[in-house]
């Protein structure tokens, strides 16, 4: 046996034939009665099954199950055991995929059989699970049991082609008597379809469920509740993949070009929320991706409509597929962050933090949180607090992988300008904040380097400045929270770092917040009645963590003092730079037509540069063509200092260091003269003026130079 195992697994393209063979020995022993000679094949195949895990054990497989059903098919209680016992060895293995082309009923009906066994031997009886039933008496039949149990045995025999034909009698009997309302009936009768048909074939239900919810596009909206209650009940059961994806994407369609109702749209979350449970995580960002391009967002390229009703349609829409967003973002998990979140849907997932709408920027802020949560640690920050020791968290920290550090270096800034834009936002509440707090730590778990440290930590110092400075007159809760949510992110951040006189000054402040500005805390700012001050202008130095102080404790354990004391400032977007150039066009225009007007109208000038549209556009133009320029010469810069030889790059800066020591030379010689004698000068060879100098303590001075 121990050669046969090894011989397969050394060759397993062999497998299939070496069960072909076992399997017509066994059929025709069990033919001639040689039990013995059973037992060994079945015991063979039974190590075989168990050793093997390879492309080929498909086909393996097929012959295993002809063996077990050519036992289970005898007569005999020992060889039935035997088959069972095969047939449950099998079952414990765990495929890597499911494999539908398998059919089980044959096995599903005997074991059927078999539990109602009246073998005489009791310990017979015992080994094939006789049913409870045995011995009773035989009652007569329920109507609706009979039913279902003919609907479960017709539909489990329906072929690809006739599921349609046996879904649509089902459809009309609901239509036609009122059935989708209450809808028990209605999602009793499509489990029963779902758990009857073959898997693979599930996909066609949810298609006939789709159909029918358009046929009914207008329909009461009770009835369409109800049909979208069925199929959120019976995605669970759906079969997934491509086909399931286009199923969902046109009940997105549905559901946006017909008139919206609250009642379909919680029905239609929990529809998304069922497809996307069961998909797998590439998928989940197909879903993500086409929800988040259908939510409508007040752009240049897609303007919000202006009456109030468009305004209360938009606002349902974007509530809807954000709370989809939201449930199919759950339980997200994902090893390559920067292929499973593309910049087609970061992008205007991020512009979303900055919508007016408050519920909606919540929204937001939790999804984002949701997809970088890869470990479960968002309930252990639900609230916002100064934890002295964050060990009580049980916090789980993997160390930043590589696409990680590319995800972060490629969207890291775009992150850290929404969070500050949002924390600047005045109509924030309490759940803003302690979302914000949350996002901020999932960072700082999940995707943070050395460098993503420094930068949030200058990000936070950011938003203290901002609460300090009130530069947009924020409301004093709002300052207050901003101070709070500062300390506590900071307390957690020093713990993480672990350097001994990070956590010193946190805690230091801290304490002396307690003492002198509690209101300065998250334990007193972020409680159902809040307590805050209004005199949050003047603030004293010990109460403030300090940057300086931060950089020069952080640059003694190796972090980038440098980068530390520099205070963050949000990059600028292309839309912003858009928006200054045109201001800066508006100036220039402004400045021409004021001299124009200010000219004197007899004074002859020379004529003025005529400056039009085409010679605006050109001024723009040009100076992205100097971007762009710029930015391939120090492109090449960079290459030639990685990719150049030594020699080459050692000739280039001393040739440059000769050239600054000249002209440092000439500067001196014209700065740092003598200045010339008072007695005159002196006439060179060739008529040329030579200027004698003497020593200034020399110099005679006239009496009123002298004090």
């Amino acid at each position: 046996m121990e050669k046969l195992t090894f011989y397969a697994l050394s060759a397993p393209e062999k497998l299939d034939r070496i069960g072909a063979y076992l399997s017509d020995r066994l059929s025709r022993d069990v033919a001639r009665h040689r039990y013995n000679y059973v037992c060994i094949a079945m015991e063979a195949l039974d190590q075989l099954l168990m050793a093997c895990h390879c492309q080929s054990i498909n086909l393996f497989v097929e012959s295993f199950l002809q063996m077990v059903a050519k036992l289970l098919e005898s007569e005999k209680p020992n060889l039935q055991i035997l088959g069972t016992n095969s047939f449950v060895k099998f079952a414990n293995i765990e495929e890597d995929t499911p494999s539908y082309h398998r059919s089980y009923d044959f096995f599903v009906s005997r074991f059927s059989e078999m539990c109602h066994s009246s073998f005489d031997n009791a310990e017979t009886r015992t080994n094939r699970s006789p049913s409870p039933l045995q011995n009773t008496d035989k009652e007569k039949e329920n109507p609706a049991e009979l039913a279902e149990r003919c609907l479960r045995e017709l539909l489990g025999r329906a072929a690809y082609g006739n599921i349609k034909n046996a879904i649509k009698p089902v459809l009309m009997h609901l239509d036609n008597h009122s059935l989708w309302e209450p809808k028990v009936f209605a999602v009793r009768c499509f489990k029963i379809i779902m758990y009857s048909i073959q898997p693979q074939h599930s996909h066609l239900v949810i298609q006939q469920l789709l159909s029918h919810l358009d046929a009914n596009s207008k329909s009461a909206a009770t009835v369409r509740a109800g049909i979208v209650e069925v199929l959120s009940e019976a995605a669970v059961i759906a079969a997934t993949g491509p086909v399931g994806i286009e199923n969902r994407n046109r009940l997105i369609q549905v559901m946006l070009l017909k008139s919206l109702l609250q009642v379909l749209l919680i029905g239609y979350i929990d529809v998304q929320w069922s497809f996307a449970s069961t998909l797998p995580t590439y998928q989940r960002s197909e879903v993500m991706l086409f929800i988040m391009g259908k939510v409508p967002l007040a752009s240049v390229h897609h303007n919000m409509e202006p009456e109030k009703s468009g305004e209360n349609r938009n606002r349902l829409i974007q509530v809807m597929l954000l709370k989809s967003l939201l449930q199919v973002s759950l339980g997200f998990q994902c090893n390559n962050m920067l292929t499973a979140l593309p910049s087609s849907f970061l992008d205007p997932l991020l512009s979303s933090t900055l919508m007016e709408d408050s519920e909606l920027r919540l929204f937001v802020l939790e999804i984002l949180i949701s997809l970088m949560d890869r470990h479960g640690n968002r309930r252990k920050f639900s609230t916002i607090s100064t934890v002295p020791d964050i060990s009580v968290l049980k916090l789980k920290v993997d160390k930043c992988s590589r696409p990680d550090t590319l995800f972060m270096k490629k969207h890291s800034q775009q992150l850290y300008r929404h969070i500050y834009l949002s924390c600047n936002d005045p109509s924030n509440l309490q759940a803003h904040y302690e979302a914000l707090y949350a996002l901020l730590v999932m960072i700082s778990i999940e995707l943070a380097n050395e460098e993503v440290v420094v930068d949030l930590i200058r990000l936070v110092l950011a938003v203290q400045d901002l609460a300090l400075s009130n530069e947009d007159n924020l409301p004093a809760y709002n300052r207050c929270a901003l101070h709070a949510l500062c300390a506590a992110y900071l307390n957690l951040i020093s713990q993480l770092t672990t350097v001994p006189a990070f956590c010193q000054h946190i805690h230091e402040v801290i304490e002396m917040r307690k003492k002198e500005a509690p209101y300065l805390l998250p334990e007193d700012v972020f409680e159902e009645k809040p307590k805050w001050s209004k005199n949050v202008d003047h603030i004293e130095t010990e109460l403030l963590f300090l940057q300086s102080k931060i950089s020069e404790v952080l640059g003694g354990s190796g972090y980038n003092s440098d980068r530390l004391s520099t205070p963050y400032v949000p990059q600028l977007t292309d839309e912003d730079r858009l928006s200054k150039r045109k201001s800066i066009g508006e100036t220039i225009s402004l400045q021409v037509e004021v001299e124009s007007r200010n000219s004197p109208e007899k004074e002859e000038k020379a004529p003025a540069e005529e400056i039009t549209f085409e010679t605006l556009k050109k001024a723009i133009v040009d100076s992205v063509a100097m971007e762009e320029l710029e930015r391939e010469r120090r492109r090449l810069v960079v290459e030639k200092f990685l990719k150049a030889p030594f020699e080459e790059i050692a000739a280039q800066c001393g040739a440059r260091a000769s050239l600054l020591q000249s002209k440092r030379n000439q500067i001196f010689e014209l700065t740092i003269r003598p200045p010339p004698s008072p007695s005159g000068t002196i006439t060179a060879a060739y008529g040329q003026t030579q200027i004698h100098s003497i020593p200034v303590y020399e110099m005679k001075f006239p009496d009123l130079c002298i004090m």
